[in-house]
């Protein structure tokens, strides 16, 4: 069967012989199909149907070896804890088997559906915010701790090159994001409580059981991105993931809180620091999002606009 890409950006094409010599390394038998799948700005994702099953492939675009590793291991410690993690399907070593030189991964598939903004509210949010608290928990006995790839000195560096292009379309968004970032380094507490974070709890990285109860999460997906950071950050980004639509939604935002609260309550430190966790994960994520799309050449790949961040980071900033 053929290879399947239409209307798919892919960084690493995935060969119908290559995905055969992934399924066959995992004990799954030959790779009949290949399916890409629209989404995501890092890496190139893939249903692959195997003489066994249907499987989620992944070839890792920006980690390698000891990244893979961190992140297999990261996943197993979690699943043991209880957590709605993917399950890894065993078989070849990190980097074993590899794609145009790029280490590879293959996962169970999971349940559940993603939801649409206008299907947030109270409680699906106090739901993502004690989910993520039991994370935080789980990773107090993790052993390891990563190297991440978007604290905040990394993204001060993508905006020194954003800078450096000189786009007239972006000129009074960067004098922003330098004044909102040198704020935050200024102010940011040292001492706030910290672990490996989720860092990326977006809406099309959570899978729910059904509709009848939206409280139970059926996966929370795509931890690739896990690095060491403040609990208070990672709670930062999903609120601005999940609670804002045209706009802060503070019904939502305390839902979230409080059920992040229900399992691990946080300190005065913390709460004092949430309004500079918010501006640093908008500054992040407007800035990444010019980066990865905006500035990048991705054919018919899904667009995330980097304006709705930067009007999440006006919004907090007026707070």
């Amino acid at each position: 069967m053929d290879v399947n890409l239409a209307a798919v950006a892919i960084y690493t094409p995935l060969s119908l012989e290559d995905a055969d010599r992934i399924t066959r390394s995992h004990s799954l038998g030959g790779a009949l199909e290949v399916t890409g799948i629209l989404a995501g700005s890092v890496n190139s994702n893939y249903f692959v149907t195997s003489e066994s099953r249907q499987v989620f492939v992944r070839i890792y675009e920006e980690q390698d070896v000891e990244g893979v590793r961190f992140e297999w291991a990261l996943l197993t410690h979690l699943r043991e804890a209880g957590l709605p993690v993917p399950e890894r399907v065993s078989g070849a070593e990190a980097g074993a088997v590899r794609v145009d030189g790029k280490p590879t991964a293959v996962f169970e598939l999971v349940g559940g559906h993603e939801v649409c903004q206008k299907m947030v509210n109270p409680s699906r949010a106090h739901a993502v915010g004690a989910v993520m608290a039991r994370t935080h928990v789980a990773v107090g006995s993790f052993g390891l701790s990563g190297e991440g790839r978007f604290g905040r000195a990394d993204v001060r560096r993508r905006l020194e090159g954003i800078a450096k292009l000189g786009r007239p379309e972006l000129s009074e968004a960067v004098a922003t994001l330098e004044a909102s970032l040198d704020h935050v380094d200024a102010k940011w507490p040292e001492t706030l409580p910290s672990g490996v974070i989720h860092g990326d709890l977006f809406r099309d990285n959570v899978r729910w059981v059904d509709d009848a109860d939206p409280s139970k999460i059926a996966c929370v997906l795509d931890w690739e991105s896990a690095e060491p950071e403040a609990f208070v950050y990672d709670l930062a980004v999903s609120i601005l993931a999940w609670c804002y639509g045209d706009r802060l939604e503070r019904d939502c935002l305390d839902a979230m809180v409080a059920g992040y609260e229900s399992v691990r309550p946080m300190g005065d430190a913390e709460r004092a620091a949430l309004p500079l966790a918010l501006q640093a994960a908008a500054a992040r994520f407007t800035v990444t999002r010019i980066t990865d799309f905006h500035l990048r050449e991705s054919g018919d790949q899904v667009k995330k606009d980097w304006r709705r961040f930067y009007e999440r980071l006006l919004a907090v900033q007026r707070l």
